[in-house]
């Protein structure tokens, strides 16, 4: 991953984590994790795209979660 994969990839899961979405039961929306527009257009890509080695899931309604946190 390049370094600003990396720091983008980072910062999403501080969100996630601070958000409290550990599970898919608690993943949360890009609006509650307050993702910022970058981060918003890195999600596909982290969350089942080319670099989903992540762990960073999607759920099927649009929300997101790491199991990792």
């Amino acid at each position: 991953m390049s370094g600003l994969a990396e720091k983008t990839c980072f910062n999403i899961r501080l969100k996630l984590r601070k958000a409290g979405a550990t599970s898919r039961i608690k993943a949360v929306t890009p609006k509650e994790a307050n993702f910022d527009l970058q981060e918003i257009s890195w999600l596909p890509y982290l969350a089942g795209g080319v670099l989903s080695k992540t762990n960073i899931k999607k759920t099927e309604d649009g929300r997101y979660f790491n199991p990792e946190s």
